[in-house]
C-alpha cells in the first residue's frame, strides 16, 4: 500500500482516527516514514516513550473504571452481579429481571421470546399454576393445624384440599 499523501513510498506508518460525528466512525490513514515526520506524526525516543506512558496510563484508567461499574450493578435480591451472571449463564432469581434489565432485555427477548418472568413450568396454565399453589399452601396450614391439635380447623382444610385435587381429574 502506497502512501496516501505522496502516493509514491510505501506506507508504514498507519493512523487510526475515532471520529466524533457519526460517533464511533473510524478513520484509518497510511503514510511514508517521511510523509508522517513531514507532519509530525513520528515521535522522537523520548517524546514516544512519554506518549506510550500516558497512553497506557489512560487504559489502565478506563479499566478499573469499566470494572467498578460492572461491579456495581447487582441484584438488591440475591447479590449476583452482571459479571456473575455473564459467567455463569444464569440469573439468580427474579429480581434479577429488574436489576439487570436494561443490560439484559435484547437477550432475553431472543432466548425466551419475552422479556417478563412468566414462570418455570412450561405448558402449564395459569388457573393450574394457581391451584398447585392454593393446594401447597392448604397443605403446609394442615400441617400446623394438626401440630396444635386445632382437629376442626384441619378437618376443614383436609376437605377443601381433597376439593382441589377433585378438580384436577
Amino acid at each position: 500500500m502506497n502512501c496516501e499523501h505522496c502516493h509514491k513510498n510505501e506506507a508504514t506508518v498507519h493512523v487510526t482516527d475515532v471520529a466524533e460525528e457519526p460517533p464511533g466512525a473510524v478513520v484509518e490513514h497510511h503514510y511514508c516514514e517521511l510523509c508522517a515526520d513531514g507532519m509530525n506524526l513520528l515521535f522522537s525516543g523520548a517524546a514516544k516513550k512519554k506518549s506510550m506512558a500516558d497512553i497506557w496510563k489512560l487504559l489502565q484508567i478506563s479499566a478499573k473504571q469499566n470494572s467498578r461499574r460492572r461491579e456495581q450493578v447487582g441484584c438488591s435480591q440475591c447479590g449476583l452481579t452482571l459479571e456473575d451472571f455473564r459467567r455463569r449463564g444464569r440469573l439468580g432469581c427474579p429480581g434479577c429481571y429488574e436489576a439487570f434489565g436494561d443490560q439484559i432485555s435484547d437477550l432475553l427477548e431472543r432466548v425466551h421470546g419475552s422479556t417478563k418472568h412468566v414462570g418455570r413450568l412450561p405448558g402449564v396454565s395459569e388457573e393450574e399454576w394457581d391451584r398447585m399453589r392454593n393446594l401447597a399452601e392448604l397443605r403446609q396450614e394442615l400441617e400446623v393445624a394438626i401440630r396444635e391439635e386445632a382437629y376442626e380447623n384441619a378437618a376443614r382444610l383436609r376437605d377443601r384440599i381433597q376439593h382441589l385435587e377433585a378438580d384436577r381429574s
